[in-house]
């Protein structure tokens, strides 16, 4: 009989690491501090994606003027005018032609053409109405520069040229108007920013409010766990989870919404809307459409209103426990 052979013993199992301590866990309640699904929550969600809509809004239309502001100053610093004045006993004709030889002389000039009766009297016509007899009518002519390379553009020598060359001639380099266009769109930037700025204090107020409902609302179980040793910044993070995805999705909301009126506004653009002031608008922004800047505008907008109403939050929880001390 074969001898039996010893039983080996099983190596013993190790015992498991100890969970670090949490010196929280005892004071976490079972369910959230704050409901998510209060009905102030939902009321503050909304109000939440309206003023991130009106911001995501102003700054889409404050691109659009902006970019529409700087390009008419580059279409007017492409270009310069020369204007000759009708005079008696002067030859208009001879006097055009003089005016254009010497600014496609100069050096940087491109193209140089007169512009036509036709296009004199379209000109006109707004103020003057139709059937306009340019020969009985002292009706200065437009000459149109067109400005090739402007860094060998020389407007002082053009000027001396056609003033010495021209009889009755000057030029116009609208600067005029590119100044006021400058100040316009600098104008409609500042006004953007502080309406921007209003619709953001006004949504950081509605925060404070719906933060001080909740703690309200909330009173016992926050003034409890603050006796019995929970820090403050537990309970803050309690309330500041809650309103960060309030933030996100409120923002989220909004700029979704507003993102789909560019697109509606930049589809009506590209055509015949039927709309005497959507054509009005086309006309005097070359199309109503935002550009990349007002996209990318529209998601900085729904990450600055999470992050504001996260942080509103904390202080404004943070703020009622030094109260309670």
């Amino acid at each position: 009989m074969a001898p039996r052979l010893p039983r080996l013993k099983r190596p013993a199992k190790k015992p498991p690491k100890p969970r670090r301590a949490d010196p929280d866990a005892q004071l976490r309640p079972s369910a959230p501090i704050v409901p998510p699904q209060a009905v102030a929550g939902r009321a503050l969600t909304l109000v939440v994606a309206i003023m991130s809509f009106l911001a995501c809004l102003t700054i889409g239309m404050v691109t659009v003027i902006h970019d529409a502001a700087n390009a008419w100053s580059n279409d007017l610093l492409r270009e310069v005018t020369i204007q000759i004045r009708p005079a008696q006993g002067v030859d208009m004709l001879r006097e055009i032609e003089k005016a254009i030889s010497i600014a496609e002389a100069r050096p940087g000039v491109g193209a140089v053409r007169a512009l036509s009766d036709a296009q004199t009297r379209e000109l006109l016509q707004p103020w003057l109405g139709t059937g306009l007899d340019l020969d009985t009518l002292p009706v200065p002519r437009l000459i149109q520069v067109e400005i090739e390379d402007g860094t060998r553009f020389d407007l002082t020598g053009l000027r001396v040229g056609i003033s010495d060359g021209v009889n009755g001639a000057s030029v116009d380099d609208h600067s005029l108007w590119t100044g006021r266009l400058a100040s316009m769109a600098n104008a409609v930037v500042l006004a953007g920013l502080a309406i921007l700025a209003l619709v953001l204090a006004s949504m950081v107020l509605s925060v404070v409010f719906a933060t001080r409902a909740a703690m309200a609302g909330n009173k016992d179980v926050v003034e409890v766990l603050h006796f019995v040793g929970a820090e403050d910044s537990f309970v803050a993070r309690e309330f500041q989870r809650h309103f960060l995805l309030l933030g996100l999705k409120g923002g989220l909301a909004g700029g979704l919404s507003a993102s789909a009126v560019f697109v509606v506004l930049g589809l009506f653009a590209d055509g015949n809307t039927g709309f005497a002031a959507m054509e009005q608008a086309m006309v005097l922004f070359g199309g109503v459409s935002v550009g990349a800047a007002g996209y990318l505008g529209v998601l900085a907008i729904i990450f600055l209103v999470t992050i504001l109403t996260a942080a509103t939050s904390r202080v404004a929880v943070r703020a009622h426990l030094r109260r309670i001390d």
